[in-house]
């Protein structure tokens, strides 16, 4: 599932490049079909993502929701303005994870779709073509199709003059008014991007601490905490050395304040590079190769029966409400 860091990456392209133009909408999968009819020809007039949520307004006070759950992606093509305060993952800043781009040094992809070469959310093969670079003018390469042809299950295409980005797979996308708007993110819990980072761990340890429910389940409750999932949810915990099963109202206040200000910390690095880069204090060599594998990025994430980083003993995995945990039962007895 797409984490937080994805979305606010998606948010930060959209108010790049449609963010003061005009779209035309469609539904080339037909389960949108009503909701593009309302919003094509309509000006995009602002955007916002909390947690794992992207709300997009339009002229008029029409807000488009899209969740994208498990499987939705966005994919770009055309011409894209990147985001500066978005970095590549070897560092350098304009680079985002849609093919090309006009920085020197080589950057670092990984195939494991994290930071996929063409769009943003769930990894996926596509065939869309894309030209990136920290500024570009004019038509798409000359010689492409376009608009491109559409290609899978799109559930909504948002086209401008010169740039496309079609939605595919997501859980939900849906139009609403401004108060509605309201009333979905009033049920979401803190968003270190969005939200004072004080208030936000306020309101987060206050609701940690009076929970019964385990740590584990609290960190992936998107009323509790905004834009955790479960790479986050096991890295955290490793990184806290706390024990997956622990009651909230359990946890020692100061390591709740701290899982929130590790939040702050991974989700911005997640935003800057694309990757959810979990492991601290790499040398140059081995930050790149954990740039470009996930497998070399993580403590504990999806390295069952591997042996910790720290003590040796078997990574374990287990099913908690349908999701698959991983931790070290060692290091977080």
């Amino acid at each position: 599932m797409p984490e937080g860091h994805s979305v606010h990456r998606i948010a930060r392209q959209f108010d790049r490049n449609f963010v003061g133009r005009t779209v035309t909408a469609s539904s080339p999968q037909g389960r949108f079909a009503e909701g593009a009819a309302v919003i094509s020809g309509r000006t995009v007039t602002s955007v916002r993502a909390v947690g794992k949520q992207m709300f997009l307004e339009f002229d008029d006070d029409i807000w488009l929701r899209v969740h994208l759950g498990m499987y939705g992606a966005w994919d770009f093509a055309g011409e894209i303005l990147v985001d500066p305060t978005i970095a590549s993952a070897n560092g350098r800043m304009g680079q985002t994870n849609q093919r090309g781009t006009t920085l020197e040094d080589e950057p670092i992809l990984d195939s494991a779709g994290e930071n996929s070469l063409t769009s943003i959310g769930a990894p996926r093969r596509t065939r869309v073509h894309v030209r990136m670079s920290e500024q570009t003018t004019g038509l798409p390469d000359e010689g492409a199709e376009w608009p491109p042809p559409i290609v899978g299950q799109v559930r909504l295409r948002l086209l401008t003059d010169v740039t496309c980005a079609d939605l595919r797979g997501p859980t939900a996308c849906e139009l609403l008014t401004p108060d509605e708007v309201s009333a979905v993110i009033a049920k979401l819990g803190p968003d270190p991007l969005v939200d004072d980072v004080q208030e936000g761990e306020e309101r987060f340890v206050s609701v940690v601490r009076r929970k019964p429910t385990s740590i584990a389940l609290l960190l992936m409750d998107p009323s509790v905490v905004s834009g955790i999932g479960n790479v986050y949810r096991a890295e955290l915990l490793f990184r806290a050395r706390l024990n997956p099963h622990t009651p909230g109202r359990d946890v020692p206040e100061e390591v709740v304040r701290e899982l929130w200000r590790d939040w702050v910390r991974l989700l911005s690095i997640g935003v800057e590079t694309g990757q959810m880069m979990t492991m601290d204090g790499l040398g140059p060599d081995a930050y790149r190769k954990a740039m470009a594998h996930r497998d070399d990025r993580h403590w504990v994430y999806h390295r069952a029966g591997l042996p910790c980083r720290v003590c040796g003993t078997a990574i374990v995995v287990e099913e908690l409400a349908t999701r698959k945990l991983y931790w070290c039962p060692t290091c977080q007895a």
